[in-house]
């Protein structure tokens, strides 16, 4: 009898930890799934953007033909946010495309005839409209992520989560956070 009730207790211990295995990985399965998901929606966000800049260059570039190096720093930092594939990444061309975006309405404002340009006032709705679905975005994906990388973290999950293949992801941080604490001003 007493051989039955061991049995039964080691039993009731392998079936409790069993279920706690299994709650863990899915959870961490959609935690995963859901900062992957975040991560597309910022990519999907900075591809938008990227779009925007060509018409807003050559809406500028109508108005102020020698202000070439403007430009090229734009064009630059769109290349930049194109090829980022990781939060890191996206982060450096983040700090340079906002650099980048704020020399080019400098620009701007000394054109009176392209503030009154509906097309040009068109495109900067979209581009403010855009900015702060990235920091939406950015916001959604660091919260899916905080959540992924406390549930990897903590005890016990840290003794076995990492043989399953769940890591800790990066933030999407950058380092100069003044520079995207508002999307570019645009005031005419």
């Amino acid at each position: 009898m007493e051989l039955l009730i061991i049995v039964g207790v080691i039993v009731l211990l392998v079936v409790i930890a069993g279920i706690y295995l299994w709650a863990t990985y899915n959870s961490l399965v959609t935690l995963k799934v859901r900062v992957d998901e975040a991560w597309s929606d910022i990519t999907v966000q900075l591809k938008r953007r990227a779009d925007l800049i060509p018409n807003i260059i050559e809406a500028v570039k109508g108005y102020a033909t020698h202000e070439k190096g403007v430009f090229e720093a734009v064009t630059k930092a769109r290349a930049e946010t194109l090829s980022a594939s990781t939060p890191a990444d996206a982060s450096v061309a983040e700090n340079h495309m906002q650099q980048a975006l704020k020399s080019v309405f400098a620009v701007a404002e000394a054109y009176p005839q392209l503030q009154a340009s509906q097309n040009f006032l068109q495109l900067q709705s979209e581009l403010v409209d855009t900015e702060d679905k990235i920091q939406a975005s950015r916001r959604f994906y660091n919260g899916g992520v905080r959540e992924l990388n406390t549930k990897v973290q903590v005890f016990p999950n840290t003794l076995f989560v990492r043989g399953l293949g769940f890591t800790e992801r990066e933030f999407f941080e950058v380092s100069d956070s003044a520079a995207i604490a508002e999307p570019p001003r645009v005031q005419f």
